[in-house]
């Protein structure tokens, strides 16, 4: 029997990059590949859903848009099964993805957050390309490099910085500093700010 790890499914608004406002369903999977020390995401508390019982509960919402996020979705091993069916469905699958595991090409839409603690790990290996890059800003003198470096390793559509949130309070001045150095260099990647104003509407 396939059995899935999931954390929550719900429908809502996207809150944040380039599809900001997007109606979607948003199945979040348990488990992660990194440990963020300021991840707004209890990832190891689950429950168990068949292959089936997950679809019944995707088909009880009305939007046919589906975020696949986490923890790290692209941890799941039998998530290109669940790919397969939601798209013979006709749902529009997006991704959240730190990006250092590769993407099933059922994807429709690749959102891809490196992790400026876990460097290394993306000399190792990175996926190539996305839809949309966007960086949590973390307050570190070398966090420009890192941005830069994410740039020429991944091409993306859409640049995102967004404010890093640790007990409540958001880095928003280092992070729109950051944002006015990168977008002072002609001829480059425009990069915007991304806030979850999902957290400043009150929705989940």
């Amino acid at each position: 029997m396939m059995v899935f790890n999931i954390v929550e499914i719900f429908q809502s608004l996207q809150g944040e990059g380039a599809n900001t406002g997007m109606p979607a369903i948003f199945i979040r999977f348990a488990g992660c590949n990194l440990t963020c020390r300021w991840c707004d995401t209890d990832f190891n508390h689950y429950h168990k859903m068949t292959f089936a019982e997950l679809l019944t509960e995707v088909s009880r919402y009305e939007a046919r848009n589906i975020i696949i996020t986490g923890g790290e979705p692209t941890l799941q091993r039998k998530l290109p099964a669940l790919l397969t069916e939601l798209k013979q469905r006709g749902y529009f699958i997006a991704i959240e993805t730190n990006g250092l595991r590769p993407v099933d090409t059922q994807i429709d839409y690749i959102a891809v957050s490196p992790k400026f603690a876990f460097q290394p790990r993306y000399q190792d290996f990175c996926i190539p390309a996305a839809d949309e890059m966007r960086i949590v800003v973390e307050d570190h003198p070398a966090f420009e490099l890192f941005c830069l470096e994410m740039e020429q390793k991944i091409t993306a559509k859409h640049y995102f910085l967004s404010p890093c949130e640790e007990n409540g309070q958001f880095n928003v001045l280092h992070t729109i500093t950051l944002l006015g150095k990168l977008n002072q260099r002609p001829n480059k990647p425009k990069w915007l700010l991304s806030l979850q104003t999902h957290k400043l509407a009150h929705i989940e």
